[in-house]
């Protein structure tokens, strides 16, 4: 039943690049978020961020618990480090900027106010804290990897996604519709990129320590043509559709890892569901 599905999978990918060839770049589609594409072959391999807030909540209860039995009872569940980390820059989603409004707005950057409101709410750390941290964290990981083999089936998915994303990036069908996008963005005055991502990480962006970027009026106006010619040539949806047929393949080629991958993230799950349920 399963690999039927995945057979879905590719089947629908080929009457998607129908429909985009079909359907011309008079019609703009609307997209905003890489959500708006649709799913992909491996969504259901995949950590979400639904388990990323769950395991979030639950890790820290479990440091919280070990740091109270190494003499730090009101360490908190959401602390500040000592000194702020550097934030590392990334794309904004596989397919560069696709939102019209916030490219209008912030370029390839983003509203500052949201990256105050995802700041950690706790107090600082103190140094004693933080010399025990190391410890605790590692206990609480093992406590969340209970009973998976984590070196052979822990994300499986994430670690094929490198190899499926070079035939992706190999596929001629993807190749052309980066060329057309490409000239397009060139033909509005501005850099004639390689592809979206290459836009989005240009370094003429200047981009501070959190990742965010300066605003100017260049960035913005490269930002809308970027978009713009997204939704004119369909780039996205294509790409999406590339996406969806490669991964369809490789899970039909790698059908047991893929299985071993999903019932150990089902294992975290209720690793976590456990903690939730006992500190939470």
């Amino acid at each position: 039943m399963t690999r039927r599905g995945w057979r879905r999978g590719a089947v629908a990918g080929v009457a998607v690049l129908a429909a985009i060839c079909a359907s011309g770049p008079e019609r703009l589609q609307v997209i905003r978020t890489a959500s708006d594409l649709g799913s992909l072959p491996t969504d259901r391999y995949d950590y979400t961020p639904q388990d990323h807030q769950r395991s979030q909540r639950a890790s820290a209860l479990l440091i919280r618990a070990c740091m109270a039995e190494r003499g730090h009872p009101d360490f908190p569940l959401d602390p500040r480090y000592p000194s702020d980390p550097v934030v590392a820059t990334v794309v904004s989603t596989d397919y560069g900027a696709l939102d019209l409004a916030t490219a209008r707005r912030w370029g390839y950057g983003w509203d500052p106010a949201k990256a105050l409101a995802l700041r950690p709410k706790g107090r600082r750390m103190t140094y004693a804290e933080y010399a025990d941290l190391p410890t605790c964290n590692a206990e609480a990981s093992r406590r969340l990897m209970r009973g998976i083999d984590v070196r052979r089936d822990w994300l499986y998915a994430s670690t094929r996604a490198i190899e499926v994303d070079k035939a992706v990036k190999r596929d001629p069908r993807l190749r052309a519709a980066w060329d057309v996008w490409s000239r397009c963005v060139a033909e509005q005055g501005f850099t004639r990129y390689p592809d979206p991502v290459a836009a989005y990480t240009d370094d003429a962006w200047q981009r501070d320590a959190d990742g965010n970027t300066r605003h100017t009026q260049r960035e913005r106006a490269t930002a809308v043509a970027d978009v713009t010619c997204k939704l004119r040539h369909h780039t996205a949806a294509l790409w999406h559709a590339v996406r969806a047929q490669k991964q369809a393949v490789d899970i039909t080629r790698h059908r047991d890892r893929y299985a071993a991958g999903l019932h150990a993230l089902q294992t975290y799950r209720a690793n976590v569901s456990e903690v939730l349920r006992k500190l939470g």
